[in-house]
């Protein structure tokens, strides 16, 4: 899952009282931003093996920080701690940190099994990336259904907005093509190197920057919206 993880921001800020849609996209790989840097300090390890699954040659074989249930509930936690404490809203903050735990149930449909329940020996991932006739339609459907629905529950600045959420919804599809398109490597990588978080994390931050452009040009259709990270 890649694209589809930013699913549940698009929904969590349409809301009047949520977080902006810039944050919420940080919340959304917020374990994947954890992840890759983990990886760059050799605090979680990842190698690239041929053939892992069908779509994707990543070998998570060491990340119980990021990538357990708990560990991912903890980020959630913290996340919704901070937000709770800088802007004093608790609807904000549990949304916020929906999102962010939103990013472990998306991972266990498709991850082959990698994920755990607090780091132990027990593996879990349902291996979608294993079946890309079912994977590709469902990414993309989560992810577009979940724009549309932002676009029609939020209202834009002013009638020339439109520029912003157009080419964001244009960079989430080239992302996602260009995860798709690229091959797997021919031989193990183990680790992998530097190059793959770094460029994942840049992808991230331009979605982001994206994102967070998007959700100053727009407003939710009912209510006053709350002015939070």
């Amino acid at each position: 899952m890649f694209i589809g993880h930013y699913a549940p921001a698009l929904i969590a800020a349409a809301h009047p009282r949520a977080q902006r849609l810039g944050s919420l996209f940080l919340a959304a790989q917020l374990v994947d931003v954890a992840f890759f840097g983990f990886v760059l300090a050799g605090v979680e390890r990842m190698r690239a093996v041929p053939g892992t699954t069908a779509m994707n040659a990543m070998d998570l074989y060491h990340l119980p920080y990021t990538h357990s249930l708990i560990g991912s509930g903890c980020f959630a936690l913290v996340w919704a701690a901070v937000t709770y404490l800088v802007r004093r809203a608790a609807l904000a903050a549990a949304l916020g940190g929906g999102v962010v735990l939103s990013h472990w149930f998306l991972d266990l449909l498709v991850h082959a099994p990698d994920l755990t329940l607090g780091g132990g020996a027990d593996r879990y991932g349902f291996a979608l990336w294993d079946y890309p006739a079912i994977e590709m339609p469902l990414e993309l459907a989560i992810t577009l259904g979940a724009f549309g629905y932002y676009l029609l529950r939020t209202v834009p600045r002013s009638s020339r907005v439109w520029i912003a959420p157009a080419l964001l919804f244009a960079a989430l599809l080239l992302v996602q093509a260009i995860n798709w398109a690229t091959p797997q490597p021919t031989a193990i990588l183990d680790p992998v190197p530097a190059s793959e978080p770094l460029t994942a994390l840049a992808a991230f931050a331009m979605l982001n920057a994206l994102a967070a452009w998007t959700g100053r040009s727009r407003l939710p259709r009912l209510g006053p919206r709350v002015r939070t990270l």
